[in-house]
């Protein structure tokens, strides 16, 4: 039988947690599904990451119904991707905020990865019917954006190129405490796809110059505590660099994409394949590597029709 393209054969549910890593402050997780970041402040909520569909973003408004009555104003989005923003209708925010690159991406690629997504990962558009369409921000920034709840104070900013070149964090300071998006990973494969490997490293450390006392990743358990927070940091950078050095050495040398795949696997497997969605990840990680490695710097667009060339041909 042939193998399943990316998570098509996926379709167990996940145990959902809602753990507090700071007061007040909510990481919505589900053991490697995207997560979703939840900020209460005085008067009102902010959303980080908004889930695919309004039908699982609906599951993250039953949690914190049950820790506050406070309405969502804000939804924040992390970066483009569809997992992590075609839900975003279900919280009835009056504002969502994302980087200017971000919507830029939006605008580029947005609906070809919408597509693609829906194809790779069927059971993470679950009540896809419900999506109204695209999701647009009604704010947007290059650098840093400061957001106040009241008296607690949100700082959105743009640190560096790495899981896509628009990604933002989300910092509280009186906290101390961090949501990241797909910029750190726990125990979950990094998708590199549309990254930017020799950024990711710098963005790391300008996180790890932060301090955070906790991290919302993008997948995988809350961080909570210097030494989780510290192993997650360098977990991800691991991760990342481990992918790219050996497609970059095949590179070098003329070989060809499936080469570089072996060599990825290689290297990759021994440490990561336990790792949630690492086989989903896998292919479009080994292609984004290859093509940096070339000198491509800006991702090339996935489509539907792109995801089975590359399939197929790593399949020879």
């Amino acid at each position: 039988m042939a193998k399943a393209f990316a998570s098509q054969g996926d379709m167990a549910e996940k145990n959902i947690s809602f753990t507090e890593i700071g007061r007040d402050l909510w990481a919505f997780t589900a053991e490697g599904d995207p997560n979703t970041g939840v900020i209460i402040g005085d008067d009102s909520v902010m959303i980080i990451d908004a889930q695919a569909t309004p039908r699982l973003a609906n599951k993250v408004v039953e949690k914190i119904r049950g820790v506050t009555d406070k309405p969502i104003k804000h939804v924040v989005l992390s970066h483009y991707h569809a997992v992590r923003v075609l839900g975003a209708s279900a919280y009835d925010a009056s504002e969502i905020i994302a980087s200017d690159t971000c919507r830029a991406m939006i605008h580029e690629r947005g609906q070809e990865d919408w597509d693609s997504e829906f194809g790779r990962f069927p059971r993470l558009f679950e009540g896809h019917e419900s999506i109204p369409g695209l999701t647009w921000p009604s704010q947007t920034f290059a650098k840093k954006m400061t957001v106040h709840l009241g008296k607690r104070q949100i700082d959105l900013m743009h640190l560096g190129r790495a899981h896509t070149a628009g990604d933002i964090v989300a910092f509280v300071p009186d906290e101390q405490v961090m949501f990241t998006g797909d910029i750190v990973e726990y125990h979950s494969a990094c998708y590199c796809g549309d990254g930017h490997f020799n950024d990711w490293g710098n963005t790391l450390d300008k996180i790890a110059g932060f301090a955070p006392s906790a991290i919302a990743p993008g997948r995988g358990d809350a961080l909570v505590g210097d030494n989780m927070v510290t192993a997650a940091i360098e977990n991800t950078r691991d991760f990342v660099m481990s992918t790219y050095r050996p497609a970059a050495m095949v590179a070098a040398r003329d070989g060809t994409l499936k080469d570089a795949w072996d060599a990825v696997r290689d290297v990759c497997d021994p440490k990561f394949a336990d790792y949630a969605i690492y086989e989903h990840c896998l292919p479009f990680n080994v292609a984004r590597a290859f093509d940096e490695a070339k000198g491509i710097d800006t991702p090339r667009i996935w489509t539907a029709e792109r995801d089975l060339d590359m399939w197929n041909a790593l399949q020879g």
